[in-house]
């Protein structure tokens, strides 16, 4: 899609996971290109931000929707760039990333990648990270690579969740989702 979802009826769902691509790593320098977007059902939606886009009235209303929670892999930085875009703050939000520091504490690897082969079994290729997210159409490849972004992040949730209470953290990961960006 150009510039903002086409419609909200297939998000009328209790979360949404969401992931950026930019041109860089630097929320306030580098500029938002793609909003991934997926209601949890398999599908996902890949939108295409123009330079200077301030406006993006259906995925902006998603995102302010505290009846829908956001769910993020290192959501730090993808809260930092959809502000500076919007200026819309999402909330609630589950962060895989933080949930996977609070749970798998015998590893450093809290990457996607890592944690969807660990947790679900899924070899996610990341081949396309580094690509040019600002061309005027987006290649097959990486609008499949911007979509498996999204496609696992209900079902790592699930699973980060059931750790989470049985290891006694689950407050101490909703205190760090709220404190986010």
């Amino acid at each position: 899609h150009k510039n903002d979802l086409p419609g909200l009826l297939h998000y009328d769902v209790g979360a949404v996971a969401i992931d950026t691509e930019t041109l860089g790593l630097n929320p306030h320098r580098d500029r938002l290109c793609v909003v991934q977007i997926s209601p949890g059902d398999g599908s996902a939606d890949v939108i295409q931000i123009a330079p200077g886009q301030k406006k993006a009235p259906n995925l902006v209303s998603l995102l302010r929707n505290r009846s829908i929670t956001k769910l993020f892999h290192f959501g730090r930085f993808d809260l930092a760039v959809l502000y500076h875009a919007f200026g819309v703050m999402p909330e609630p939000v589950f962060c895989t990333k933080i949930a996977s520091r609070l749970t798998r504490t015998y590893t450093d690897r809290h990457g996607l990648k890592d944690i969807c082969f660990e947790l679900l079994g899924v070899n996610l290729s990341k081949a396309q990270q580094s690509s040019d997210w600002a061309a005027e159409t987006l290649s097959p490849e990486q609008l499949e690579y911007a979509a498996s972004d999204v496609l696992y992040l209900h079902q790592l949730r699930d699973v980060l969740t059931m750790r989470l209470a049985r290891d006694n953290r689950a407050k101490e990961a909703e205190a760090c989702f709220r404190f986010l960006p």
